[in-house]
């Protein structure tokens, strides 16, 4: 399985973000769409990733406020990112070494999507729970079809 399969069946809805424009902004977004994370794009380019991780990390150094920080003062301005025809077991390898729960999806330099660890993990529960209806399957008709006649 890889990544384009798990875009294809979640869709490709993305919630960006400016590296200038407030992090508060960007928490209300992130809060309102009930997301973990938004793209920052800056001049249609792909510069950094904002997580919650980021937003507790930033909270943490303002002595438990935003005020007037910006986005580009909390987000992660090197992201973990897969392709399209990145497998997925690579896709889990990489997050889990990089404590990453959100990674970008690009084809070149076009961003196409963002798969979560919640994704990936879906993935892989849907996929065992096929290969096991088909094994059902295959052991349920075993008897029907190796009886001699």
């Amino acid at each position: 399985m890889k990544v384009c399969d798990i875009l294809r069946v979640k869709g490709n809805t993305l919630y960006t973000t400016t590296p200038d424009d407030p992090l508060a902004r960007a928490v209300e977004v992130m809060s309102e769409r009930d997301i973990g994370s938004l793209v920052v794009i800056e001049h249609g380019d792909l510069v950094g990733m904002l997580t919650f991780r980021e937003v507790i990390q930033a909270l943490v150094r303002n002595g438990g406020s935003v005020g007037t920080m910006l986005v580009r003062s909390a987000m992660d301005d090197a992201p973990l990112t897969c392709t399209l025809e990145t497998d997925m077991d690579e896709v889990r390898r990489m997050m889990l070494n990089r404590h990453a729960r959100y990674m970008p999806v690009m084809d070149k330099r076009m961003l196409m999507g963002v798969v979560s660890f919640y994704d990936v993990a879906k993935a892989v529960v849907d996929s065992q729970n096929f290969e096991n209806k088909l094994l059902k399957a295959y052991i349920r008709d075993w008897p029907e079809q190796n009886q001699s006649v």
